[in-house]
């Protein structure tokens, strides 16, 4: 059964940086396109990266230029690097593939 697991979520001060993973199994990250979504609270789900099967990256006009999505095959998990964060990245981050969504990880940006 195929799975996807967020984490590397917390509370990080505004300016600062986090990495967020996506690890998966029982499917290959590198087989389709895998994209990153935002929830915060009281708002709509939103798409904020995606990379394609060929490794090409899009972006939410919103987070272009301090977010950076990337992948390692060989570990198949997804990566989300995120700097100069602000408390409006204060979500949940989701991975999503196909039909496949994680649980989610929990990002907080507050002094």
């Amino acid at each position: 059964q195929a799975q996807l697991v967020e984490s590397g979520g917390g509370l990080v001060q505004p300016g600062g940086s986090l990495r967020l993973s996506c690890a998966a199994s029982g499917t290959a990250v590198s087989a389709n396109t895998v994209s990153w979504y935002r929830q915060a609270p009281g708002k709509q789900r939103d798409l904020v990266a995606a990379i394609t099967v060929l490794g090409v990256a899009n972006y939410a006009n919103s987070v272009r230029g301090r977010v950076t999505i990337s992948r390692d095959v060989p570990k198949n998990t997804v990566y989300l690097q995120m700097n100069s964060l602000n408390p409006e990245y204060t979500a949940v981050y989701y991975c999503n593939l196909l039909c496949i969504t994680g649980q989610g990880t929990l990002v907080t940006v507050s002094s």
